[in-house]
């Protein structure tokens, strides 16, 4: 809230990239088994959209939640420089022990045969290190596979704007990216690149948590095709289950203040005790279970939620990003438990998560939010029309030609301000008029006007 207050930002922002940081963390260093017997395993490495206009402080609010993911990087590259630079000289020694053994065996050759080829045999390279990477911002999908190649447990991507990354993946030939990128949401998958001149390149662990901002207007544009099936009908939006589209208030104060540094130094100690956990083995996670309460709870949420997107009351859409939350919430729970209980031997307690499923359902708000503008555009851009016109930004009566030329998110052509007026005219707050080219022979498009209910203007001036 301290970074919400100072920015005057909907908390929402800091919020939900605080979250998804941490997921990044943990990765599939431990897992939660919702069921008490069933051994169906939940990674809680989770992906974040914030939705919002340009200026709402998105990226600054992003940026100060990400900062202890930046620190954590700096040290941890610091390490690597120092580390890299004494495996540099351990490979050197190594090569001129190879040249001088060579140098020998070359007058062994004849003398001793035997001796000459033991002192052939390869030596123990030393093995370059790598740097931990706690970040990635803009990285193709073969480059992405290296880096989890090397960091198996799991990391982040940031893109400060996702819409590139989300058309990007629907372009002719990107069938591949999206395919990686729908695995790395299970986070405990195994994936392999066969490329001509890379050869093969096999992951065992596919685990990628992501956070990144998107324009109100081109979320709208991609869930229309995602909803329509089109080629991003595949649940790659769905997985976004920290999805916030909040409003944004037209109040500004000025706020000049000190950080919250008790808080502020309590975030980062949870930032660096969760970057130092380690896994089970070389091989497996920290496995971690509901306690008795939780599990009964966690029982009394999932029948009827089950239920509920089994029948046929919701758009499929809503159906498809809702079944994620099989994942979302067990996660949610996990995370909060490391945060708040991590001594309580691998239990999730009651509190826990309580916390996710108000968290689940505050989310689902937004997700409604999310699919209503695109499977009903005429709607939101109605509201977005009848804004403008209290405003009275388009005067006593208009065409659709001409407020498309405001270029208006949302009502950027004749088309979709006609729809959207068509909707206000159904609640009085406009009237269609149409009128004849004039034209004897009947030549010509009619041309249509609206006019606006002086009531409307009156509320505006008000």
């Amino acid at each position: 809230m301290d970074i919400a207050h100072r920015m005057q930002c909907p908390p929402d922002f800091p919020a939900v990239g605080a979250v998804a940081a941490l997921s990044s963390l943990i990765g599939a260093r431990a897992v939660v088994q919702p069921k008490a017997r069933d051994d169906w395993q939940v990674v809680p490495n989770l992906w974040g959209l914030i939705v919002g206009r340009p200026g709402v402080m998105k990226s600054p609010a992003l940026g100060e939640s990400l900062k202890p993911l930046h620190r954590l990087q700096a040290h941890e590259l610091e390490l690597w420089r120092a580390a890299h630079d004494a495996w540099a000289i351990d490979a050197k020694l190594t090569e001129l022990q190879g040249a001088d053994n060579e140098k020998k065996a070359k007058g062994l050759a004849s003398k001793d045969p035997a001796a000459a080829r033991a002192l052939l045999q390869p030596m123990d390279a030393p093995e370059e290190p790598d740097a931990r990477r706690y970040i990635v911002n803009d990285a193709t999908v073969e480059k992405l596979g290296e880096l989890l190649q090397a960091n198996t447990w799991g990391t982040l991507s940031y893109r400060d704007e996702l819409y590139g990354l989300l058309t990007g993946m629907d372009k002719q030939g990107q069938e591949g990216s999206r395919a990686f990128y729908l695995q790395s949401y299970d986070g405990n998958q195994g994936y392999t690149f066969d490329r001509i001149g890379r050869g093969t390149v096999h992951i065992d662990r596919v685990c990628l948590a992501m956070i990144g901002g998107i324009q109100p207007g081109r979320i709208q544009e991609y869930v229309r095709g995602a909803v329509s099936g089109g080629s991003a009908d595949d649940g790659l939006l769905q997985r976004f289950g920290l999805t916030v589209w909040p409003d944004v208030t037209a109040e500004f104060r000025h706020i000049d203040q000190w950080p919250d540094t008790p808080a502020k130094q309590t975030a980062w100690d949870v930032f660096e005790r969760l970057a130092a956990l380690q896994p089970a083995s070389d091989t497996e996670p920290h496995i971690w279970r509901f306690d008795a309460a939780a599990q009964a709870l966690f029982v009394e949420w999932l029948v009827p939620f089950e239920t509920e997107i089994r029948g046929d009351e919701l758009h499929p859409a809503m159906v498809s990003h809702l079944a994620k939350y099989r994942k979302l919430i067990p996660a949610l729970a996990l995370v909060f438990a490391l945060i708040d209980t991590p001594d309580s031997g691998g239990v999730i307690g009651e509190t826990e998560l309580m916390r996710a499923l108000a968290w689940g359902d505050y989310l689902r708000s937004h997700a409604n939010r999310l699919y209503s503008a695109a499977v009903m555009p005429e709607t939101a851009g109605a509201a977005s029309l009848l804004k403008k016109i209290k405003a009275g930004a388009l005067g006593a009566e208009f065409t659709p030609r001409l407020a498309a030329q405001k270029c208006w998110a949302g009502l950027n052509t004749p088309d979709a301000v006609r729809k959207a007026a068509d909707v206000l005219a159904d609640y009085d707050w406009l009237r269609r008029d149409v009128q004849s080219s004039g034209d004897s022979m009947g030549r010509g498009r009619p041309s249509e006007r609206y006019q606006v209910n002086p009531a409307a203007l009156a509320i505006g001036a008000a």
